[in-house]
């Protein structure tokens, strides 16, 4: 029972945590162009063109 008193205030702090890396990462962009990546990968920039 007293294992309790450790796991409940530690999976607060890790929901909490994860809430704030969430948002953090919200904030700073990461989810801007979620479709830019998917193209990026697709396009063919390192090949030369033949004079």
């Amino acid at each position: 029972m007293t294992v309790l008193l450790f796991l409940i205030p530690l999976a607060l702090f890790l929901g909490l945590s994860a809430l704030a890396a969430f948002l953090w990462s919200l904030r700073s962009g990461q989810f801007d162009d979620l479709d830019g990546s998917a193209h990026r990968v697709l396009m063919d920039d390192d090949v030369e063109e033949e004079k």
